[in-house]
């Protein structure tokens, strides 16, 4: 079994650009262009506990997120690449990750996990 997200998007064409420069690559689109698919290595889905207070998102949030496979700093520079503004690296207690926003006002985060810090 595969996990696929469905992201809906105002310009799926726009969104393809987005997320190409995000490191998806396009697999199948519909004839019509209304619908595409873009594929990256693996997918999991994350839980993250909240307990719903006004510093934690509520239990009914849902986040799009994506790990990237190399360091932050070769997305970032493909994103300026392509024209794409994100709010730069941020340390955290999993690692670092990247926020950028797609077409439609989306925040979209990319986490760069290191896993000695879990434990």
């Amino acid at each position: 079994m595969k996990v696929m997200p469905i992201r809906y998007v105002r310009d799926v064409a726009a969104s393809e650009h987005f997320y190409a420069a995000l490191g998806l690559a396009l697999e199948q689109r519909s004839r019509t262009g209304g619908w595409a698919e873009m594929g990256g290595a693996g997918g999991l889905v994350a839980l993250h506990a909240t307990d719903g207070t006004s510093s934690a998102q509520p239990p009914t949030h849902v986040e799009l997120c994506f790990v990237v496979d190399g360091p932050l700093e070769e997305l970032a520079a493909r994103l300026e690449q392509h024209g794409i503004a994100h709010d730069g690296i941020v340390d955290e207690s999993f690692g670092r990750f990247l926020a950028v926003t797609d077409p439609d006002g989306l925040v979209v985060q990319v986490n760069e996990h290191d896993p000695s810090l879990y434990t």
